[in-house]
């Protein structure tokens, strides 16, 4: 009996309040039908959506011609002819309108075939429009981080006031060349992050509080960096007028989960005298992913 085998798509686009521009979006995602949008997460503040994609690997694929990279790349698409970063504002960081996009192997898939699904797309973005990529974790010939990828451009520096990002990059000029594409920048349009790793877990708990130095202190002694919990890491956002989140991803969510996460920040926020809410995850888990996308397949 063949084994399950499911390739996964995270696809993070600077918008959410603009819902023309979201259908057009969904509705290009439609044209394949061997591979499904399982989940959408929208965040109005962080004016920031979240797609996970998902389709079937076979055991032998060929990254050229996979589904799962003709479905995202028309999503891409529909997102750069109906998103102007230029135009765009939210207490998120973002480089770019589609900022990230994260392929997981799920099931039995290995993580290689995914990783050359990734690569496929990015030099596709690359080259057909004309949009700097950057690429991180097993789709990186040296596996570099998502992390330091992001620092290196600039990701977590608000370019305008109240801790927001508005508009486009600063620069049409990028300080590290991109792994496919052009060297230079289109404002309405930004540069992509593609990577591929096992799969993340995002994680985001609410500070009562706007005091966001004091959140940054509590983020950075929650992530590994800071010293914290190992394989976590952590920012402080904005989010609305009386709350500050603590961001996570969790990257090896199997050993450190929500729960520890939750635990820590209360500790810490007690500390500053802040009060807490309950955190949540911004996607669902591996295992309902797995079974909407196997439902959905099974009516097709």
């Amino acid at each position: 009996m063949l084994k399950l085998m499911l390739a996964c798509c995270k696809v993070y686009i600077s918008e959410s309040r603009n819902k023309a521009a979201l259908e057009s979006i969904e509705q290009a995602a439609k044209l394949f039908s061997e591979a499904a949008i399982v989940n959408k997460f929208e965040d109005v503040t962080y004016n920031r959506v979240g797609y996970t994609v998902v389709s079937k690997l076979a055991p032998k694929p060929s990254s050229n011609s996979h589904p799962l990279k003709s479905t995202v790349f028309a999503m891409v698409k529909a997102a750069f002819e109906n998103i102007d970063l230029d135009m765009h504002s939210g207490s998120h960081p973002r480089l770019g309108v589609v900022d990230h996009i994260c392929f997981h192997p799920l099931a039995s898939a290995p993580l290689d075939q995914v990783a050359e699904i990734a690569k496929s797309l990015a030099g596709d973005i690359g080259s057909d429009l004309q949009v700097p990529t950057f690429l991180y974790g097993a789709a990186h010939e040296e596996g570099r981080t998502l992390d330091s990828i992001r620092r290196n451009l600039g990701y977590f520096k608000p370019n305008s006031a109240g801790n927001q990002w508005a508009g486009g990059l600063n620069s049409e000029s990028l300080l590290v060349k991109p792994d496919r594409g052009p060297d230079q920048v289109t404002q309405s349009k930004g540069v992509i992050v593609i990577g591929s790793t096992r799969w993340v877990d995002n994680y985001n708990v609410p500070v009562f509080s706007t005091n966001i130095a004091a959140v940054r202190r509590i983020a950075k002694r929650v992530s590994e960096r800071g010293g914290g919990l190992a394989s976590v890491q952590a920012m402080a956002l904005t989010h609305g007028e009386v709350i500050t989140e603590v961001a996570c991803n969790l990257l090896e969510p199997s050993k450190i989960g929500g729960d520890k996460v939750q635990l820590e920040v209360n500790k810490l926020a007690g500390e500053e005298g802040m009060g807490v809410g309950k955190g949540y995850y911004t996607d669902v888990s591996q295992e309902k992913i797995i079974e909407r996308y196997m439902k959905l397949n099974s009516l097709a």
